[in-house]
């Protein structure tokens, strides 16, 4: 094996434009699957970041409490009890927020919009605090009753400032209209779609509003380390609170909002929990990876395809080119599978070297873009919820992308190579 790398690393020094020219092809191709891959793992990681924190965690326990039959309110009751459980059951959970739950209209002295209400408890909200970018005001202010925080564009539609007062406006669970007064004390940038309707207030706020006892919430958002568990994750809290004795739902793959009227033709009263993840909740952003993921994989094949094409075109003019030199080394003696080998080897030193630096150097560029900042355009960040593009290279991606195309390049030199293994000793070296 020592001998034929010496001489497939021999054969590339000496067709020097040869294997430039076709290190340069892999080396591209390797950079722009690095390139693409890093593409779709930032894409994913800030959507996957900016919307558990905004909206869901990586599994929720919420549930609705039915007063009647007819009624449905989006509730966990006694949700410190909830929490126990879930804690007990869950023990490799990093995080879980209490989140209050609602809708309605923010009303400021001009204007109005509709928007999901969400009441935090901004001491447990570590993500919360990593990810929301304010401008105006001061998020530990929120920690105070009464308090709010709104987007920029909410801020410019309400024409309202980091010290004004803001009403909500909502119809309690018993139908009743009630209003509360809340003081903006920050203004946060834009996030894409999430924040074009979502407000933050106080936990109190949102219990003020519905009339709600300390003891209720929303729903239980819980963090895990690693998302990809959440499946895993939300089965054995089902089957574990079922146990406990709480009642249970179904589990739909809907965002909780799509099940008021399903749950209010049901004919039951009281507490059921329901637990879902953040693929239920935000499955719109699991469209749009599955898409991109795709259409990555599709980019990816025809690239591939591309390269073995060029690997098989080459390796059939070097046979050309060294048909004398097969039929010498065939008529000394050397066996088809060496001749076979030689070949196979020489490519595959070509497609590690050139994969190897095309990594190299795509790491480096994708940490150049990240270090440019560069801005997202106004449309994109309605779905990557980021003003600025992120790159994310991984050292599993690293070395997937180095494996396939090496691996691929190395797998198109196999039918060339064994036609010149067949060559005749004699037919070859007639050959000119």
């Amino acid at each position: 094996m020592g001998t034929l790398l010496l001489i497939a690393i021999r054969n590339l020094l000496q067709h020097r434009k040869r294997t430039l020219l076709m290190a340069t092809a892999i080396g591209i191709v390797t950079m722009l699957l690095m390139l693409l891959s890093a593409l779709f793992n930032g894409m994913s990681e800030t959507m996957l970041r900016s919307s558990t924190t905004l909206s869901t965690g990586h599994v929720n326990v919420g549930g609705f409490y039915k007063i009647t039959s007819g009624s449905a309110a989006p509730l966990v009751t006694k949700f410190a009890d909830v929490e126990k459980q879930v804690r007990e059951l869950v023990p490799e959970v990093q995080l879980i927020v209490s989140r209050g739950r609602g809708w309605g209209k923010v009303i400021s002295d001009t204007s109005s919009l509709q928007a999901a209400l969400t009441g935090i408890n901004i001491q447990n909200e570590k993500n919360f605090r990593d990810v929301i970018q304010v401008e105006h005001g001061n998020i530990d202010h929120l920690a105070e009753p009464g308090t709010a925080l709104i987007f920029a564009k909410q801020s410019k539609r309400l024409d309202v400032k980091v010290g004004d007062v803001i009403t909500m406006s909502s119809q309690t669970f018993r139908g009743v209209n009630n209003t509360v007064d809340l003081k903006v004390v920050a203004v946060a940038k834009d996030m894409g779609m999430l924040s074009s309707w979502n407000v933050y207030v106080h936990h109190d706020a949102i219990r003020k509003l519905y009339e709600l006892d300390p003891t209720t919430t929303g729903a239980l958002q819980v963090y895990l380390k690693d998302a990809r568990e959440a499946d895993d994750v939300a089965g054995r809290l089902i089957a574990g609170l079922e146990k406990a004795g709480y009642g249970m739902m179904e589990r739909v793959a809907e965002p909780f909002w799509r099940k008021f009227e399903v749950v209010k033709r049901e004919d039951w009263t009281g507490q059921k929990l329901d637990v879902t993840t953040w693929t239920d909740e935000m499955r719109f952003i699991r469209y749009v990876l599955d898409t991109l993921q795709l259409l990555i994989f599709i980019l990816v094949s025809v690239l591939l395809v591309i390269i073995v094409i060029g690997v098989m075109n080459t390796l059939w003019m070097a046979i050309r080119e060294r048909t004398r030199e097969i039929g010498t080394l065939r008529a000394i003696g050397m066996p088809k599978r060496t001749i076979l080998a030689m070949f196979v080897v020489e490519v595959a030193v070509l497609a590690v070297t050139a994969t190897t630096a095309g990594v190299v150097v795509s790491t480096l560029v994708v940490a150049g873009l990240n270090a440019m900042h560069i801005a997202v355009p106004e449309a994109f960040q309605m779905f990557l919820m980021s003003e600025t593009l992120r790159l994310v290279v991984d050292l599993p991606t690293a070395v997937r992308s180095l494996v396939v195309i090496a691996t691929v390049t190395t797998l198109g030199s196999l039918y060339p190579a064994w036609r010149a293994a067949r060559l005749q000793p004699v037919t070859a070296m007639q050959c000119h």
